[in-house]
């Protein structure tokens, strides 16, 4: 048992120093050879051959060795880094109610694939709500309010039957984490909220409910409107903003913009300010409406990737800040008009009478 237990123990290490067993063996060999081999000492130029080929070997061998361990830790990060993003921002389904959906990011952090954005879409007993959001600062630094934020939101979505309740829930949840932030980074001031835990960091989002008939509830905390898809792209109006998460306190009435529609066959995008706020060598930005002008009919899926690879070209694959979009097309047919019900016969005009 106790063996067991340490070769269970020493596997790790075993694993992380096998690299380096073939060069320090060739050290090892090339050390001992120069020490117990008298021939080694002699200034003949066969001799200065063997013994430069031998250290030569040594040294690439150990090149080698630090590079394969190298590789091996980053492909091992880059696993961790994409089961991290599975659970962080699971991709939505493909149908939900009805609805096609699809989503994506590109993280302006080189080697991360997750970073400041956020976005979620859960069908409720309420409807189908979605969330898409930014934080200030892009990259690793801001995960920890993309967790606060969207772990309330999973919960908030199917508890809450008013979207507003949803949208207190986020606040309260964003709340909790810059005051648990800032006493991190103050420590000396444990025990006591700090005065301005705004001043750390606030989140910008959209926050919708699609009915079953298309009508859409929207809240825009400072985010930029989504776009319609139909005939051509067109910015859907959402209303008057409220201020960013974690800016200033929401107003005590809430309600939320209805007078937008997502007619059958229609298309919506949210995305963050990072999609048009991309610019290229020249400082152009990126035209996301034009963008977004595709084929008739284009699935989300087929559409984000469009559009990301779009974005990449523009900018040379050097972006400034992260890019989330999600796609969702409503494929609800519409009602016919009902038939009359057999056996029911139209009344028939009473006869016109004749003097």
């Amino acid at each position: 048992m106790i063996r067991t237990r340490f070769l269970d123990s020493a596997g790790p290490r075993l694993r992380r120093s096998a690299p380096f067993a073939l060069p320090v063996a060739w050290g090892a060999t090339a050390v001992a050879w120069r020490l117990a081999c008298p021939s080694a000492g002699e200034p003949g130029l066969p001799i200065r051959i063997a013994v430069g080929v031998v250290f030569l070997s040594v040294g690439i061998g150990l090149v080698l060795g630090v590079r394969r361990g190298l590789a091996r830790e980053l492909a091992r990060a880059r696993a961790v880094a994409a089961a991290t993003q599975r659970v962080l921002l699971r991709p939505p389904p493909g149908r939900l109610e009805g609805l096609a959906l699809a989503a994506g990011q590109l993280s302006a952090s080189r080697g991360a694939t997750v970073g400041g954005d956020l976005y979620e879409a859960v069908a409720t007993p309420h409807g189908v709500r979605i969330v898409l959001g930014d934080v200030r600062g892009h990259g690793l630094a801001a995960l920890g309010a993309v967790v606060a934020v969207l772990g309330s939101f999973r919960e908030a979505a199917h508890d809450e039957p008013e979207l507003a309740g949803v949208l207190r829930r986020l606040e309260r949840a964003l709340e909790r984490h810059l005051r648990e932030r800032a006493r991190d980074e103050h420590p000396a001031r444990a025990g006591t909220d700090p005065e301005h835990p705004a001043a750390e960091e606030f989140v910008t989002l959209l926050l919708l409910e699609i009915g079953p008939d298309g009508r859409l509830a929207v809240f825009n905390c400072g985010h930029p409107g989504p776009y319609r898809l139909g005939r051509k792209a067109e910015r859907l109006p959402v209303g008057d903003p409220l201020p960013p998460l974690g800016v200033l306190p929401l107003p005590a009435g809430l309600a939320p913009y209805t007078a937008a529609r997502l007619l059958p066959g229609e298309t919506l995008v949210l995305h963050t300010d990072g999609a048009e706020e991309a610019r290229d060598r020249r400082g152009r930005f990126f035209a996301l409406d034009a963008a977004l002008a595709g084929p008739p009919g284009e699935a989300p899926a087929a559409l984000v990737r469009r559009v990301h690879a779009e974005l990449l070209h523009h900018t040379g694959g050097r972006l400034a800040d992260d890019v989330a979009l999600l796609v969702v097309r409503n494929d609800r047919a519409r009602v016919p008009a009902q038939p009359a019900e057999p056996g029911l016969r139209r009344p028939r005009p009473a006869p016109s009478s004749h003097c």
